[in-house]
């Protein structure tokens, strides 16, 4: 229930708070007073969308804030948002910025409208005269029929099987539309795949056939660098290792008398061996150089077989075998194809049995649904002055979509023997307020203590039939909390609370208010709906037996 409404810099409104009760709580005034800024001000608190358009001239932000009393069952939903309500009171707020974008926040904590919207059907619901033209639309009548029966759950199976369904569609279009490309090119891939596994690549291969293809192409400058290098180490009589055997022989004599150059000895003897170690390497080494004319032509060969592949097909041998290995898969995919199409069509036709079953469950609980719904919305007509009226929900096949294969329509006769047709094509302005409102009452089922903001809900209709949509929205807000924006007498008198709503200009400046009326002041503004601003006793008299009338209901 909303319990205070704040707004600020709202369109012509300056700064309003007003505090509103339970039962029903009706708004009235002159024309173009401004009676629907309260009601657009709650669609902003519900996440509706927000406009610089909205701010007062001049300023430089607006500001809508609405205290709830959070209902027991949005618990969950509040939770699930990371939401706490304090006391059992939810302050939700939005601001509007010049430049257009808004912010909202939910218990104090900042939100994003999308939690807006999933908050508002706890809280509350607007109805307003653009939803009343939007019940001509069957989607919007399907959906009236799958909220009161209670579909989402089977919708929800149903649109999975059905985005499934034309998944598997789409991949057999694409296998269609890439097929032929796809042939065409698989002499392509196979020519590729063949050229390169007929070298038989081994990864890095080509950097050691480099190295090797160096060493045989200067075999002798690296023999003789190898002997010149064995010759000065070990082989010569001056050589390195002669040297240090010798020093290593005048050490040894050196450290028996003064043990103090042991250090010394120690550091040479290492490095005999190590020279002896190298000598004998090298040695080794120049012993298997040999010039391989055979050898470096098998070398050239290869390098030359890679090096056309890296031209073709990658600059390292790396990258020629990914190439390999994808072009390698598109084979297998295209040579596969026969049998993908084969599982595809499979998928395809088992997702389609499974549709048409879920589908006509969903049919058949629909029907049930319509049924039940019909009978509802006359047993609310009845008491809306249209107990001749007929409502009827019918069913038609319709092409499949994620909401199943039917197609939802309102019939109506209002007159006696009339057939009944479709709703767009006989409903006058004031029935379709009625019937508007009757399907709202029946929408809502047993929920309870919710806001049900209804705007002109009566437009079109008066007499006797005001009379009963007045009697109806107080029924309603036995057990809900209602607010109305109205302009006939006849509603305003059943009201619970009464607010008018003026404008003054103030400064220069257009400014709306609105006020609680109690006592002589309610009875003159449903006066004023009765005969506009000249209130004789007559007219003044009839608004009060207007409100006591309503008082005895």
């Amino acid at each position: 229930m909303l319990l205070e409404l704040h707004v600020e810099n709202y369109a012509v409104v300056e700064k309003l708070r007003v505090r509103f009760h339970a039962g029903l709580n009706v708004l009235t005034g002159e024309t173009g007073s401004g009676k629907s800024i309260v009601v657009d001000a709650l669609g902003l608190l519900f996440g509706g969308r927000a406009y610089a358009e909205m701010l007062r001239a001049g300023a430089d932000r607006a500001r809508i804030a609405g205290i709830f009393e959070a209902p027991p069952t949005a618990t969950a939903a509040l939770a699930e948002a990371g939401i706490e309500a304090e006391d059992g009171e939810l302050l939700i707020e939005r601001e509007i910025l010049a430049g257009g974008k808004s912010r909202a926040f939910a218990g104090g904590r900042p939100v994003t409208a999308a939690v807006l919207r999933t908050l508002a059907p706890w809280l509350g619901d607007i109805h307003g005269q653009h939803d009343q033209q939007s019940l001509f639309s069957s989607e919007a009548q399907r959906e009236i029929v799958d909220s009161f029966g209670g579909m989402g759950p089977r919708i929800d199976e149903i649109a999975g099987v059905y985005r499934e369904w034309r998944l598997a569609a789409a991949e057999l279009a694409e296998l269609d539309k890439t097929e032929q490309e796809k042939l065409r090119l698989l002499d392509l891939w196979t020519f590729q795949r063949n050229e390169i596994e007929s070298v038989r690549l081994k990864a890095d291969e080509d950097v050691a056939l480099e190295a090797e293809r160096r060493v045989q192409q200067n075999v002798a400058k690296l023999l003789d660098s190898a002997n010149v290098a064995y010759s000065a180490l070990y082989d010569a009589p001056e050589s390195a290792y002669a040297q240090l055997k010798t020093s290593v022989r005048r050490m040894e004599e050196l450290c028996r008398i003064d043990t103090s150059m042991a250090g010394v000895l120690e550091v040479l003897r290492p490095a005999q061996i190590a020279v002896e170690e190298a000598s004998g390497t090298l040695r080794d080494y120049a012993g298997n150089l040999e010039a391989d004319p055979d050898r470096l032509d098998e070398i050239e060969s290869r390098l030359a077989s890679i090096d056309k592949l890296r031209r073709k097909y990658g600059t390292t041998i790396a990258e020629i075998l990914v190439f390999l290995g994808e072009v390698t898969q598109n084979i297998a995919l295209t040579e596969s194809a026969a049998e993908r199409r084969v599982e595809i069509e499979k998928r395809q036709s088992t997702l389609a049995e499974q549709f048409g079953r879920l589908a006509a469950g969903l049919t058949e609980a629909r029907r049930v649904a319509g049924v039940e719904l019909a009978k509802r919305v006359r047993l609310e007509l009845r008491s809306l002055a249209m107990e001749r009226t007929v409502f009827e929900v019918r069913l038609a096949s319709a092409p499949w979509s994620a909401h199943g294969a039917d197609q939802v329509a309102f019939y109506v006769s209002a007159n006696v023997g009339e057939e009944p047709r479709p709703m767009e094509k006989v409903a006058s302005g004031g029935e379709l307020s009625r019937i508007a409102l009757a399907l709202k009452t029946c929408a809502t089922g047993g929920a309870s203590g919710r806001t049900l903001v209804f705007d002109e809900v009566d437009a079109g209709i008066g007499g006797t039939a005001a009379e009963s949509v007045g009697r109806r929205l107080k029924s309603l807000a036995g057990s809900n909390q209602v607010l109305c924006v109205t302009h006939l007498a006849q509603i305003a008198g059943f009201a619970d609370h009464h607010y008018a709503v003026e404008k003054h200009e103030v400064l220069g400046r257009t400014v709306a208010e609105l006020q609680e009326l109690t006592g002589d002041a309610r009875t003159r503004e449903i006066g004023r709906m009765l005969a506009g601003q000249r209130l004789t006793p007559e007219v003044l008299k009839h608004a009060e037996q207007l409100i006591q009338l309503s008082m005895l209901e």
